[in-house]
């Protein structure tokens, strides 16, 4: 009788205990991403720009999840763009990486693979930029979905409601 108890618990619990881990790994990788456009920016102000986020390519650690340009679900590295050409070159110095979960999908709604920043800590392009983190398993229909809404010249939102409108 234990074991019967025992069981419907569990079988009860367990769609809750999903959209538990959902939401918190969904937060870890939104927090991940917010952070590491601060460190960006407070980076290209201290040296001047030249500084880039550019996400990690398909197969990253085995990662499924980035096989499009908009797809960054394998996470992400913080580089310095020497160059200035928004792609990382193996001489250019990553200064983070961040891998996230093979379980969240990240997608970047304004396209690119890279964002600059300029020497005054602002991003590239004159549109705000955007992000949806949201479980793979079920996508933007989660309740655990979060968006990333950037202005160009600077502010950062988290919201629920995804996508990002102006």
């Amino acid at each position: 009788m234990a074991v019967t108890i025992l069981g419907t618990l569990m079988a009860l619990a367990t769609p809750r205990f999903r959209t538990l881990v959902d939401r918190w790994q969904v937060r870890s990788t939104t927090e991940a991403l917010v952070n590491s456009i601060y460190f960006a920016r407070s980076e290209a102000i201290k040296r001047g720009g030249k500084i880039g986020i550019q996400k990690l390519p398909n197969v990253t650690g085995g990662c499924q999840l980035a096989g499009t340009n908009q797809e960054w679900g394998c996470g992400w590295i913080v580089f310095v763009d020497s160059d200035g050409n928004g792609k990382r070159k193996a001489s250019e110095e990553i200064l983070q990486t961040f891998d996230t979960s093979n379980k969240i999908d990240v997608i970047h709604q304004s396209g690119g693979p890279t964002i600059s920043l300029d020497r005054n800590g602002k991003m590239d392009g004159l549109n705000a930029k955007g992000f949806v983190i949201s479980p793979a398993s079920t996508g933007i229909s989660s309740p655990a979905t979060r968006g990333i809404c950037m202005a160009a010249g600077g502010r950062i939102r988290i919201i629920e409601d995804v996508p990002c409108s102006n």
